[in-house]
């Protein structure tokens, strides 16, 4: 079974409905409910998927979001030696480097999943759009 971890981007496109990005993220979530893969994200996913999501709605309502998302979800460590790698890394982007470590340390994580392929060109993990993989 993969385990892969789900970029912030994906969850904001399932739970926005940024068509045509949502129905992928949507079969991702999907996949995950079903135990078909397991998904990760980090704490800094789950922190900016509530303050965008509490620009549209109350306090109480993107708490329970979230915690549906963690029904299907588990939550990586970002630990020190992740940080450390991510400020020595050739990454542009400090947060994509963040959520790169943190899997790169995880046990057995083997994709990215992310519509900014781009950003993570640099880490030793697939990289993939919800797209490709759900054609795979």
């Amino acid at each position: 079974m993969d385990k892969v971890l789900i970029d912030t981007d994906v969850i904001l496109d399932f739970f926005f409905d940024r068509q045509p990005f949502s129905d992928h993220a949507a079969i991702v979530l999907s996949y995950c409910e079903m135990n078909k893969i397991e998904g990760y994200i980090t704490p800094v996913i789950l922190s900016n998927v509530y303050y965008l999501l509490r620009k549209t709605a109350k306090h109480e309502l993107v708490i329970d979001k979230l915690r549906q998302l963690l029904t299907i979800l588990d939550i990586l460590i970002i630990d020190k030696k992740s940080i450390m790698q991510a400020m020595n890394s050739g990454f542009k982007d400090f947060e994509d480097a963040l959520q790169n470590f943190a899997a790169e340390s995880a046990d057995n994580i083997s994709v990215i999943l992310t519509r900014n392929t781009k950003d993570f060109k640099n880490s030793k993990l697939g990289v993939m759009t919800p797209e490709s993989y759900v054609k795979l």
